[in-house]
């Protein structure tokens, strides 16, 4: 894990704050119209956090949901052995918590901050409940978001079984430089073991394919987008299904 204060707690149902960033920042807070957006303000609760943390364990009870503003939320799955593989990727344009609208009561995945520091805005379920039952369109939104994120955790299940390590490398890269400021990302061996479910070396060489490609050059804990179009192409079809229904069904 990275540096972050008390890395071992959930901070979505924490306590920590900081300075209060526009709710424009996030993607489906500003889909929302003025009315539905007014009525969720002054519920939501700003929430800073440090590349690392941990914001969610899976099996805790989900008391809230969050809306990134910086930062990227990696939805990981668990095996025995402490084994975790990522399975997917929330930034400013989403939230994560959604099994509260499923029904569920629990988180289901392990979520960790990665990439940057940031910010996120947290809402209550109480107060989700109470407003979703007035005001309907929100739920529409929030759930057409979900259909994406399983848009896209299906992509990563048939791009790991079909595809080649390098070419599901330059996805996943693809996928963080969609949710960072720059080209510049922090992005370690271990998170791509996480990934690729490989091992380290293999990593190592498939960064070592892309950076001959000149797709991207990598230095100690960061890797630096050169090219993104030839990450595009590496990337095949393992990148862009989601994203497309992303702009189709929320118009980011």
């Amino acid at each position: 894990m990275g540096g972050g204060m008390d890395n071992q707690a959930s901070i979505v149902d924490g306590t920590r704050r900081s300075n209060a960033l526009p709710c424009e920042a996030n993607g489906l807070l500003r889909l929302l119209n003025d009315a539905d957006r007014a009525a969720l303000a002054p519920h939501l609760e700003p929430v800073p956090f440090r590349n690392g943390d941990m914001i969610a364990r899976a099996g805790d009870a989900a008391n809230s949901i969050c809306f990134p503003l910086t930062g990227i939320a990696a939805i990981l799955d668990s095996l025995e052995g402490d084994r975790r593989y990522a399975v997917a990727l929330v930034g400013s344009e989403g939230f994560i918590g959604w099994q509260l609208l499923l029904g569920n009561e629990r988180w289901s995945h392990d979520v960790v901050m990665r990439a940057e520091h940031g910010t996120a805005m947290r809402l209550s379920a109480a107060a989700l409940n109470e407003i979703l039952a007035d005001r309907p369109a929100i739920r529409t939104v929030l759930l057409r978001f979900v259909d994406v994120v399983m848009i896209q955790m299906s992509r990563t299940i048939v791009s790991s079984l079909a595809h080649s390590i390098e070419r599901r490398m330059a996805r996943w890269i693809l996928l963080y430089h969609d949710r960072v400021q720059g080209d510049d990302i922090c992005m370690t061996h271990e998170e791509f073991r996480l990934m690729l479910g490989v091992r380290r070396s293999s990593v190592t060489d498939a960064l070592h394919k892309l950076e001959e490609d000149e797709a991207v050059r990598s230095v100690r804990g960061r890797v630096i987008v050169r090219d993104r179009e030839r990450l595009l192409r590496l990337a095949g079809d393992t990148y862009g299904f989601a994203e497309a229904e992303h702009r189709r069904l929320l118009g980011l």
